[in-house]
């Protein structure tokens, strides 16, 4: 058997600790075992949000020099938020690459590091679902929606949660 990278170490680590103890409401691991890099996982919608009861669908991407560089999250299919894109791809300041933000929206700290997890990365996920930072909006759509209409927002998202469901 040919010698695990660092990232592939990293990443068999990760998901023996997420599979011990994982977070309520989330679950993740690898697509397949030939393939640490990628993972399927499973969100619950935050309680007492319009995506409550929502079962979530994502893929976590994994670059090869992991940690040194952020994953990226993609739900599949797409969900109405202002901070993921209308492909489903999500933005967030934990999975931006280190160091400075060019457009000086976030802090250094806000942003990728090696210390950071999967376990993490979800959990900040999750709570972005449920808070929305509609000043750095990736969907300008669904931002100019959740500002000027909330009521057809929340219409939307809750036909997305039926649709987790398979309603």
């Amino acid at each position: 058997m040919p010698a695990r990278s660092t990232a592939q170490r990293r990443l068999l680590k990760e998901y023996q600790e997420l599979s011990r103890d994982p977070p309520e409401g989330i679950i993740a691991g690898p697509a397949n075992e030939d393939n640490l890099f990628v993972w399927d996982c499973l969100l619950e919608g935050p309680p007492g949000t319009s995506y409550e009861n929502g079962v979530f669908s994502a893929v976590l991407t994994f670059p090869k020099d992991y940690p040194l560089s952020p994953p990226s999250l993609k739900f599949d299919p797409p969900i109405l938020h202002p901070n993921i894109y209308a492909d489903g791809n999500v933005c967030i300041s934990i999975l931006h690459p280190p160091g400075e933000d060019p457009n000086q929206y976030e802090r250094a700290e806000e942003r990728w590091s090696p210390v950071q997890s999967v376990e993490k990365i979800l959990l900040s996920v999750v709570s972005m679902l449920a808070e929305p930072n509609v000043e750095s909006g990736a969907n300008i759509d669904a931002c100019k929606l959740w500002r000027d209409d909330r009521k057809k927002f929340e219409e939307i998202v809750r036909n997305d949660v039926k649709k987790s469901l398979g309603l």
